[in-house]
């Protein structure tokens, strides 16, 4: 196993950064193609959401892996490879186990404990099934992912360490307030019909706003949210569909906005939201302040590796803007930006009587929020996994060669079986069964010890080389192994849910 992860995310860079390096679908689907063309990958996954990028990848050089995953990443993500280097993060082999499992089960995540991140990871394997990017590894590795998540939330309390990312946003409009009480009465306004302004549009019904309208430049796609809205038993939420060229008009009514969409470009301007309100933008504060984000401790160094190799002084840490504070009057409209890159323009901040939240406040406010017990208990979960996991792997990396010996044993009997066909012609069925019962039980005997012993062995770290040391005592074909690894790659059940 060879199993090497670059990416970014918001731990390592500033949401500027993480803005501009977002990956459109058919960009993922490209850096997928293009990853796996690279001469050091044989497989890969994307892991891309609104606050992470991460490429997965089989590959059987580190330093080249690194260089051509780094470069790649640069190159689909349109940010200059000397700028996104400072900001990248690289682990490989058990540290890549551990880090997907973490961010699997929420510890990762901007609000900790959030479910949200395990839809993503299943729509990136998904992803890597569909173009055929993901082999074995990565097919198994995303597999026990999703495994480990569920596992985290139904034997923990990790989801009192946190909640979606919806919920949080929400949390932080209502100001302190009860999110439930604050939401009472209120027309919402989602625009986008994709998963997470799917799951904005159901907790703000849970919520209990009295109105819902869906605006999507698919029609068709904000209708169905909208009929899957009224079908919900636990609401009584009204909802209705419109046109994206109706926006203008909703804020005019709206108290709440939800904006996720795959937009480039803003979705809402500051001078429409003035226009909605019937007021006029203030003139920009004077020069905010600047204050520097630690960098995270556990963010691996991995300059070096891009370059000569040599070792390199730590990146400096990334930096963030500050906005001016928003207004302390009564709030009109509650704006919650969801988006990567941004749907809501910076500059509504300074619009009297709205309340922005973005992925960049969501940001500052979780830094702030406790850590519950449970997540010492998660993190134990992850370990043990991340050790099962590696275990299994190397178990099956011995596995063909096992099953190659026992096919070649079993051509040996067959072999010797015909050559005593022929030289006793007269054995009559009970006895030419007989023999061979007993041949192929001498021959299963011999073999049993070692190749159990050589499947143990194996699953223990260091044990990768037992498999290559069993193919050299009994002289095995390297071809019929890599028959034997390609029809087990190749089992159309396999790495599917």
């Amino acid at each position: 196993m060879s199993l090497l992860v670059v990416g970014l995310s918001h731990r390592s860079a500033p949401v500027s950064v993480l803005e501009r390096a977002s990956l459109a679908a058919d960009t993922q689907a490209k850096l997928l193609q293009d990853t796996l063309a690279a001469e050091p990958a044989t497989e890969a996954a994307v892991l891309a959401t609104c606050n992470r990028i991460e490429l997965y990848a089989d590959v059987d050089k580190f330093h080249a892996g690194v260089a051509e995953l780094s470069t790649l990443l640069a190159q689909h993500s349109g940010v200059g490879l000397d700028e996104l280097t400072p900001y990248l993060y690289v682990h490989y082999e058990d540290r890549a186990v551990h880090h997907l499992f973490s961010v699997a089960c929420g510890l990762d995540s901007m609000v900790v404990g959030e479910g949200q991140i395990l839809g993503q990871i299943k729509d990136a394997l998904a992803r890597g099934q569909e173009l055929h990017t993901a082999g074995r590894l990565l097919n198994d590795l995303f597999q026990q992912a999703l495994r480990v998540g569920k596992r985290a939330h139904s034997e923990t309390g990790i989801d009192r360490a946190g909640q979606s990312l919806v919920s949080f946003g929400l949390q932080q409009l209502a100001a302190g307030a009860d999110p439930g009480l604050w939401a009472q009465g209120k027309r919402a306004l989602v625009i986008g019909a994709g998963s997470m302004s799917s799951l904005a549009a159901a907790t703000l019904a849970r919520t209990g706003v009295a109105e819902i309208v869906v605006a999507n430049r698919t029609r068709s796609r904000a209708e169905r949210l909208v009929e899957i809205l009224q079908q919900g038993d636990d609401t009584t939420v009204r909802a209705h569909a419109v046109e994206m060229s109706a926006v203008g008009d909703e804020l005019t009514r709206a108290d709440v906005v939800v904006s996720c969409t795959g937009a480039t470009g803003l979705v809402l301007t500051a001078d429409a939201l003035a226009d909605a309100l019937g007021v006029t933008l203030d003139a920009p504060a004077e020069a905010p302040a600047v204050t520097a984000v630690p960098a995270p401790a556990d963010v691996d160094q991995h300059a070096a590796w891009v370059g000569n190799g040599s070792a390199t002084s730590a990146p400096e840490a990334p930096r963030r803007i500050t906005l001016p504070a928003q207004s302390t009057g009564p709030v009109k409209l509650a704006l919650l930006d969801l988006a990567m890159p941004r749907d809501i323009d910076g500059a509504a901040h300074r619009i009297d009587g709205v309340r922005l939240v973005d992925i960049e406040s969501l940001a500052d406010a979780s830094a702030d929020a406790p850590m519950a017990a449970d997540v010492d208990q998660v993190r134990t979960i992850v370990a043990d996994e991340v050790a099962a996991f590696g275990a299994a792997q190397r178990a099956a990396h011995v596995a063909p060669t096992v099953v190659a010996l026992r096919t070649m044993a079993a051509d040996v009997v067959a072999g010797e079986i015909a050559r005593l066909d022929g030289r006793l012609p007269d054995l009559d069925e009970k006895q030419r069964a007989e023999i061979t019962q007993t041949v192929r039980r001498v021959v299963d005997k011999l073999l049993h010890a070692p190749t159990v012993r050589v499947k143990q062995l194996a699953s223990e770290p260091g044990g990768a080389g037992y498999a290559d040391a069993l193919r050299e005592l009994f002289d095995l074909d390297p071809q019929t192994v890599a028959a034997v690894s390609r029809a087990d790659l190749n089992d159309p059940n396999r790495g599917r849910s």
